[in-house]
């Protein structure tokens, strides 16, 4: 996966972490980090296509600082996060905002292929991560900025609090949240997620191809039943 050593073994993601996007969406900002997950399996690269299912008829962009794990952590404190971290990477949330609503959980519509494009990972030597920055572009339109520092809850906090729930092994990736300006992706799109100044995963729409019934039908063995 580019400069990441292999296929996440998950991707720990975090809802509601930019104040500005939980009130475009009508929500509260949580007390405590709102975690969920996205499989390993909706990982795409840079140059790959976001795939529209067609059971969805709103899917969204989310642009988000993702933050690479370098070594093994359970129970860290937020003085020594940090140390456990490989890198930061441009990471696309990209989420079918009307199955999350009809669903109320998260798995359906942020679970699909094609729905987690990850760029490539900047190192973490050097960086602050209280400096970085995160930007959304679609067709070359500006849709979405945010800042690190404007985190409801910062980097640090967001590793001590998984690895005190879950154990983060090397070459995990933790979501960090979204700024506000999520909007739709449709077919024919080209979106872009920035690391500001750092790097790009950039990621054309196409739309799911439904095969038709005779289609279907020319594809059963011979002699199959419907």
């Amino acid at each position: 996966m580019g400069n990441l050593d292999r296929r996440p073994g998950k991707i720990v993601c975090v809802g509601r972490n930019y104040a500005g996007h939980a009130r475009e969406l009508g929500n509260e900002i949580p007390a405590e980090p709102l975690l969920f997950l996205k499989p390993p399996s909706a990982v795409i690269e840079n140059g790959g296509a976001i795939v529209l299912p067609p059971e969805s008829e709103q899917v969204e962009h989310e642009a988000e600082i993702a933050v690479v794990i370098g070594q093994r952590a359970r129970d860290v404190s937020e003085e020594d996060a940090l140390s456990y971290v490989a890198g930061y990477a441009p990471l696309n949330d990209v989420t079918a905002r009307d199955l999350q609503k009809r669903d109320v959980q998260f798995t359906r519509a942020k679970g699909y292929d094609t729905f987690c494009p990850i760029g490539r990972m900047v190192p973490a030597d050097g960086v602050d991560w209280r400096t970085l920055e995160i930007c959304c572009r679609v067709n070359g339109e500006r849709r979405q900025y945010g800042r690190a520092s404007d985190m409801v809850f910062g980097i640090p906090a967001l590793i001590a609090y998984i690895s005190r729930i879950m154990t983060l092994e090397p070459g995990d990736v933790i979501a960090t949240g979204t700024p506000e300006g999520v909007g739709p992706l449709r077919e024919g799109d080209e979106v872009e997620v920035e690391l500001q100044g750092m790097t790009t995963v950039r990621n054309r729409v196409v739309r799911a191809r439904r095969d038709t019934d005779e289609e279907r039908a020319q594809a059963r063995p011979s002699g199959a039943e419907a």
